[in-house]
């Protein structure tokens, strides 16, 4: 069975590219044996992930990103069985948020940034389809 999983943390110290670099080579190295897909945003401190695939695969890596000292306030947003991946093409794509046109972040928020603490569930996984549909994923990704 497939699902969906998407949560929002805080960097536990100010990001740079190596730490984004770190977790990209991480999830390529480990997520292709696990069956893993997904999208990491970051804006500022934030992360933004969604990650797909079999439901104990899924669900061990998220138990152990809750874990990861890299994060943290590491919070569950929204979690659902799916039929399908929106996010087959990447072992994990990269979208940085400050890069993002403004007009887009708007549609989803308050203001032009992303705050996935503040808004539901369903806005942050209606924001990262629309990332996906408009190819604004990309940067160090890998393709499966």
């Amino acid at each position: 069975m497939l699902v969906r999983l998407l949560y929002a943390s805080k960097a536990a110290e100010a990001p740079h590219d190596g730490l984004i670099e770190a977790i990209l080579q991480q999830a390529r190295r480990n997520n292709p044996e696990l069956g893993i897909t997904g999208v990491l945003c970051h804006g500022g401190d934030v992360f933004l992930q969604a990650l797909e695939g079999g439901r104990d695969s899924v669900n061990t890596l998220y138990n152990r990103i809750v874990c990861d000292r890299r994060h943290r306030r590491v919070t569950l947003l929204a979690y659902e069985e799916i039929a399908e991946r929106r996010f087959g093409g990447w072992t994990m794509g990269l979208v940085n948020l400050a890069k993002v046109n403004s007009s887009t972040l708007l549609r989803y928020s308050e203001r032009a940034t992303i705050d996935p603490y503040t808004v539901s569930g369903r806005t942050a996984a209606a924001l990262t389809d629309e990332l996906a549909a408009t190819a604004s994923i990309a940067g160090r990704c890998e393709r499966t």
